[in-house]
Protein backbone atom coordinates (compact mmCIF):
# COMPACT_ATOMS: atom_id res chain seq x y z
CA UNK A 1 0.00 0.00 0.00
CA UNK A 2 1.76 3.14 -1.18
CA UNK A 3 1.72 5.78 1.21
CA UNK A 4 -0.81 8.50 -0.75
CA UNK A 5 -3.57 5.56 0.01
CA UNK A 6 -6.28 6.62 2.72
CA UNK A 7 -8.60 4.42 4.30
CA UNK A 8 -11.88 5.62 5.05
CA UNK A 9 -14.80 4.28 6.45
CA UNK A 10 -18.06 5.99 5.52
CA UNK A 11 -21.22 5.83 7.84
CA UNK A 12 -24.90 7.20 7.23
CA UNK A 13 -25.91 8.10 10.87
CA UNK A 14 -28.59 6.13 12.60
CA UNK A 15 -32.70 5.93 11.80
CA UNK A 16 -34.40 8.92 12.98
CA UNK A 17 -38.43 9.40 13.28
CA UNK A 18 -38.44 11.42 10.04
CA UNK A 19 -36.99 8.45 8.23
CA UNK A 20 -39.45 5.78 9.67
CA UNK A 21 -41.40 8.51 8.54
CA UNK A 22 -39.86 8.54 4.79
CA UNK A 23 -40.03 12.38 5.34
CA UNK A 24 -37.23 14.04 3.38
CA UNK A 25 -34.71 15.89 6.11
CA UNK A 26 -32.25 17.47 4.01
CA UNK A 27 -30.58 20.40 5.99
CA UNK A 28 -33.18 20.44 8.92
CA UNK A 29 -31.38 19.32 11.97
CA UNK A 30 -33.14 16.07 13.32
CA UNK A 31 -32.14 14.01 16.04
CA UNK A 32 -31.81 10.17 16.33
CA UNK A 33 -34.63 8.20 17.95
CA UNK A 34 -34.55 4.96 19.89
CA UNK A 35 -34.00 2.82 17.12
CA UNK A 36 -31.29 5.45 15.56
CA UNK A 37 -29.01 5.34 19.12
CA UNK A 38 -29.54 1.51 19.25
CA UNK A 39 -27.63 1.46 15.74
CA UNK A 40 -25.00 3.98 16.61
CA UNK A 41 -24.01 2.15 19.85
CA UNK A 42 -23.76 -0.94 17.99
CA UNK A 43 -21.78 0.86 15.43
CA UNK A 44 -19.36 1.79 18.13
CA UNK A 45 -19.13 -1.20 19.28
CA UNK A 46 -17.94 -2.71 15.44
CA UNK A 47 -15.12 -0.24 14.66
CA UNK A 48 -14.16 -0.17 18.50
CA UNK A 49 -11.09 -1.92 17.11
CA UNK A 50 -10.31 -0.10 13.56
CA UNK A 51 -7.27 2.05 15.02
CA UNK A 52 -9.32 5.00 13.32
CA UNK A 53 -6.73 8.30 12.98
CA UNK A 54 -9.67 10.23 12.48
CA UNK A 55 -13.35 10.84 12.60
CA UNK A 56 -15.33 13.60 10.77
CA UNK A 57 -18.86 14.14 10.76
CA UNK A 58 -21.96 16.36 9.34
CA UNK A 59 -22.52 18.99 11.70
CA UNK A 60 -26.35 18.41 11.54
CA UNK A 61 -27.57 16.18 14.66
CA UNK A 62 -28.06 12.60 13.46
CA UNK A 63 -25.11 12.37 12.20
CA UNK A 64 -22.96 14.17 14.83
CA UNK A 65 -25.06 12.03 17.60
CA UNK A 66 -23.49 8.87 15.79
CA UNK A 67 -20.18 10.05 15.38
CA UNK A 68 -19.75 10.54 19.24
CA UNK A 69 -20.94 7.08 19.97
CA UNK A 70 -17.83 5.83 18.21
CA UNK A 71 -15.46 8.27 19.19
CA UNK A 72 -16.33 7.67 22.85
CA UNK A 73 -15.44 4.22 22.64
CA UNK A 74 -12.32 4.33 20.32
CA UNK A 75 -11.21 8.07 22.12
CA UNK A 76 -10.61 9.92 18.61
CA UNK A 77 -12.44 13.39 18.46
CA UNK A 78 -15.11 14.00 16.19
CA UNK A 79 -14.16 16.85 13.89
CA UNK A 80 -17.68 18.52 12.41
CA UNK A 81 -17.58 19.98 8.75
CA UNK A 82 -20.31 20.95 7.20
CA UNK A 83 -19.53 19.95 3.63
CA UNK A 84 -20.60 16.39 4.83
CA UNK A 85 -24.14 17.94 5.09
CA UNK A 86 -27.23 16.01 3.78
CA UNK A 87 -28.33 17.65 0.04
CA UNK A 88 -30.49 20.71 1.05
CA UNK A 89 -33.67 19.78 -0.89
CA UNK A 90 -35.13 23.38 -0.14
CA UNK A 91 -39.13 23.50 0.04
CA UNK A 92 -39.20 19.36 0.22
CA UNK A 93 -37.81 19.28 3.38
CA UNK A 94 -40.29 18.21 6.03
CA UNK A 95 -43.02 16.57 3.62
CA UNK A 96 -43.24 12.99 2.74
CA UNK A 97 -42.91 11.20 -1.07
CA UNK A 98 -46.47 11.28 -0.95
CA UNK A 99 -46.45 15.13 -0.27
CA UNK A 100 -43.91 16.29 -3.15
CA UNK A 101 -45.68 14.07 -5.22
CA UNK A 102 -48.98 15.55 -4.98
CA UNK A 103 -47.55 19.52 -4.81
CA UNK A 104 -45.12 19.79 -7.13
CA UNK A 105 -45.98 16.49 -9.61
CA UNK A 106 -43.53 18.36 -12.61
CA UNK A 107 -40.20 18.92 -9.96
CA UNK A 108 -41.00 15.44 -7.89
CA UNK A 109 -40.76 13.75 -11.45
CA UNK A 110 -37.29 15.52 -12.47
CA UNK A 111 -36.44 14.63 -8.83
CA UNK A 112 -37.14 11.47 -9.28
CA UNK A 113 -35.26 11.15 -12.48
CA UNK A 114 -32.10 12.30 -10.78
CA UNK A 115 -31.73 15.75 -12.98
CA UNK A 116 -28.36 17.00 -11.94
CA UNK A 117 -29.75 20.26 -13.37
CA UNK A 118 -32.55 20.40 -10.73
CA UNK A 119 -33.57 21.64 -7.07
CA UNK A 120 -36.19 21.88 -5.49
CA UNK A 121 -36.88 26.23 -4.49
CA UNK A 122 -33.97 26.89 -1.85
CA UNK A 123 -32.07 24.06 -2.34
CA UNK A 124 -28.92 22.34 -3.97
CA UNK A 125 -28.92 20.79 -7.75
CA UNK A 126 -27.69 17.37 -7.70
CA UNK A 127 -24.88 18.15 -9.68
CA UNK A 128 -23.28 20.90 -7.04
CA UNK A 129 -24.48 18.19 -4.17
CA UNK A 130 -22.48 16.10 -6.05
CA UNK A 131 -18.89 17.79 -6.80
CA UNK A 132 -19.44 19.28 -3.04
CA UNK A 133 -19.72 15.68 -1.26
CA UNK A 134 -16.19 14.09 -3.75
CA UNK A 135 -14.69 17.62 -3.12
CA UNK A 136 -15.02 17.26 0.96
CA UNK A 137 -14.51 13.48 0.62
CA UNK A 138 -10.72 14.29 -1.25
CA UNK A 139 -9.99 17.26 1.01
CA UNK A 140 -10.24 15.06 4.05
CA UNK A 141 -8.76 12.21 2.81
CA UNK A 142 -5.37 14.40 1.71
CA UNK A 143 -5.03 15.16 5.23
CA UNK A 144 -4.55 11.71 6.06
CA UNK A 145 -2.05 9.95 3.43
CA UNK A 146 -1.61 6.57 5.22
CA UNK A 147 -4.26 6.75 7.47
CA UNK A 148 -7.58 5.33 8.44
CA UNK A 149 -10.67 7.66 8.66
CA UNK A 150 -13.90 7.58 9.82
CA UNK A 151 -16.76 9.95 7.36
CA UNK A 152 -20.00 10.03 9.47
CA UNK A 153 -22.89 11.62 7.09
CA UNK A 154 -25.93 10.75 4.94
CA UNK A 155 -27.85 9.05 2.97
CA UNK A 156 -27.45 11.13 -0.40
CA UNK A 157 -23.67 11.34 0.75
CA UNK A 158 -23.04 7.90 0.71
CA UNK A 159 -25.31 7.75 -2.41
CA UNK A 160 -22.72 9.80 -4.45
CA UNK A 161 -19.62 8.73 -3.10
CA UNK A 162 -20.85 4.96 -4.27
CA UNK A 163 -21.43 6.35 -7.99
CA UNK A 164 -18.25 7.91 -7.45
CA UNK A 165 -16.02 5.17 -6.78
CA UNK A 166 -17.89 2.64 -8.85
CA UNK A 167 -17.82 5.62 -11.89
CA UNK A 168 -21.59 5.28 -12.72
CA UNK A 169 -23.50 8.06 -13.60
CA UNK A 170 -25.59 10.47 -11.39
CA UNK A 171 -28.86 9.35 -13.61
CA UNK A 172 -28.04 5.69 -13.27
CA UNK A 173 -31.19 3.87 -11.29
CA UNK A 174 -29.78 3.29 -7.38
CA UNK A 175 -29.25 -0.52 -7.56
CA UNK A 176 -27.52 -0.60 -3.61
CA UNK A 177 -28.65 0.26 -0.15
CA UNK A 178 -27.19 2.60 1.91
CA UNK A 179 -28.79 1.40 5.17
CA UNK A 180 -28.49 3.66 8.45
CA UNK A 181 -25.46 2.80 10.51
CA UNK A 182 -24.55 0.27 8.55
CA UNK A 183 -20.13 0.16 7.68
CA UNK A 184 -19.04 1.50 3.99
CA UNK A 185 -15.17 1.25 2.91
CA UNK A 186 -13.87 3.16 0.23
CA UNK A 187 -10.12 3.70 -0.52
CA UNK A 188 -8.90 6.79 -1.67
CA UNK A 189 -5.46 8.17 -3.97
CA UNK A 190 -4.89 11.09 -5.90
CA UNK A 191 -6.44 9.16 -9.30
CA UNK A 192 -9.97 9.38 -6.86
CA UNK A 193 -12.35 6.71 -4.94
CA UNK A 194 -12.12 3.15 -5.13
CA UNK A 195 -14.99 0.82 -3.30
CA UNK A 196 -13.95 -1.62 -0.87
CA UNK A 197 -16.68 -2.64 0.76
CA UNK A 198 -20.86 -1.59 1.08
CA UNK A 199 -23.62 -1.61 3.55
CA UNK A 200 -22.51 -4.11 5.93
CA UNK A 201 -25.27 -4.99 8.54
CA UNK A 202 -23.63 -7.52 10.43
CA UNK A 203 -23.58 -5.56 13.77
CA UNK A 204 -27.15 -4.62 13.47
CA UNK A 205 -28.16 -8.01 13.39
CA UNK A 206 -29.77 -10.02 16.24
Amino acid sequence: MTLDVTRIVVVRHGQTQWNAQLRIQGHTDIALDSTGQRQAQRLAQALQAESLDAIYSSDLKRAHDTALAVSEVTGVPVVTDPGLRERHLGVFEGLTYAQIEARWPQEATRWRQRDPEFSAAGGETLKAFYERCVAVTARLAQAHPAQHILLVAHGGVLDVLYRAATRQDLRAPRTWENANAAVNRLMWTPQGLTLVGWNDQQHLRG
